[in-house]
């Protein structure tokens, strides 16, 4: 008449807007304040005796262990939450834009890949407000892995509106006018989500010489686009720029993010299972009803062990060893269970059938005779 207690749920925090990836698929994306998602479900409880009391056999010497929980393995992956990204290559400006519109103080300095790490800032502008992400600079070949900007990339994803500062010195070998169609492919190249969001095109540091010698160039190769020319450093341009977005954010809506919610349960039981052959004479049985009986059952008790096997026979398992081509003597695993075949069942003593007592019955007594 036992049963076991319930165990405390098992409850992982994480940042908001961690996305859930199993076997490479999003499963869940937790871009909410108090969303949860549940990863793996706890096994049910297991039965005493008093479950497979029956009316032949009152005292049964048997119970079922408590089903094991689910093993699952799990990606997870950080997006940060922002409406509009800045990229574009090293030392663009993006820090100092960042740090000019609003309250972020990311570091600033006048080398190659300063940042090692996305800055969030909140921009205020004509009583809009939106979340504006500084990416780490981009290079060629990022979306292979190359530099930094590979491992930020993913980030850009949930913006809806992307800002791309071009430098008037260039970078590398890469002049200003070249380097922005090497952004957007290496954007494209990346996810074809990016390729899809709408970008602003900004020349930045307009207080050195060459940034209006530049800005024609850029207007003369994109001229079905506009071109902003800001300065981070002094401030100019960036009311027209920031106009522009919030005009930009209007159109874009957020889009909804994928969530599966706590309640969604699958009750659905994997069906089958599979014998193979891990060594000579080593058979493995896998499945997760097979498994789940070995797993519940006590095979130190006789009466258990039986009800597996009986089990396992009706499910076929015997069946497919022979075919598998087990014999005497070889081992055969289900979870965590290693048994040894053997084709005539070892005699046990059987357990007397008790019975009812019979009724005595007495003659009846004569009559008294007149």
């Amino acid at each position: 008449m036992k049963t076991g207690s319930s165990a405390a749920d098992m409850v992982l925090k994480v940042p908001t807007g961690t996305v859930v990836l199993r076997a490479g698929v999003v499963v869940a994306d937790l871009a909410n304040h108090g969303q949860r998602f549940l990863a793996a479900k706890g096994g049910r409880g297991g039965r005493g005796n008093q479950s497979f009391k029956t009316h032949d056999n009152t005292a049964p010497r048997i119970y079922e262990k408590g089903e094991p929980g689910e093993h699952v393995e799990l990606d997870l992956e950080l997006k940060l939450i922002a409406d509009v990204g800045l990229a574009g290559f090293p030392n663009a400006g993006k820090s100092t834009l960042l740090a000019r519109l609003s309250n972020a103080r990311p570091k600033v300095a006048a080398y190659p890949f300063t940042t090692l790490s996305p800055h969030l800032g909140i921009v205020t502008h004509k009583n809009r407000s939106f979340v504006l992400a500084d990416v780490p600079g981009l290079i060629e070949g990022a979306s292979e892995g190359k530099g930094l900007g590979g491992d930020f990339l993913r980030h850009v994803e949930r913006t809806r509106v992307i800002v791309q500062l071009v430098d008037p010195a260039g970078f590398g070998k890469a002049g200003p006018v070249d380097g922005i169609k090497v952004i957007e492919d290496e954007l494209k190249a990346y996810s074809r989500l990016l390729a899809g969001k709408p970008r602003l095109l900004v020349l930045n540091k307009a207080d050195l010489p060459e940034a209006a010698e530049v800005l024609k160039r850029i207007q003369a190769r994109y001229r079905s686009r506009r071109v902003f020319l800001i300065s981070g450093a002094t401030g100019e341009g960036l009311g027209e720029l920031l106009d522009a977005v919030i005009e930009e954010l209007s159109r874009q809506p957020r889009e909804p993010f994928l969530f599966v919610p706590e309640d969604e349960r699958s009750h659905k039981v994997l069906k089958g299972f599979l014998v193979a052959v891990e060594a000579e004479g080593v058979y493995r049985v896998s499945g997760r009803f097979v498994e789940r009986v070995a797993s519940m059952s006590d095979v130190g008790l006789d009466q258990s062990l039986d009800r597996m096997q009986k089990s396992f026979k009706r499910l076929g398992v015997d069946k497919a060893l022979r075919v598998a081509g087990v014999k005497d003597g070889d081992v055969v695993k289900v979870a965590e269970l290693e048994m040894v075949w053997g084709d005539a069942m070892p005699e046990r003593p059987k357990e007397g059938r008790r019975r009812k007592p019979r009724k005595r019955t007495f003659p009846r007594a004569a009559p008294p005779r007149a």
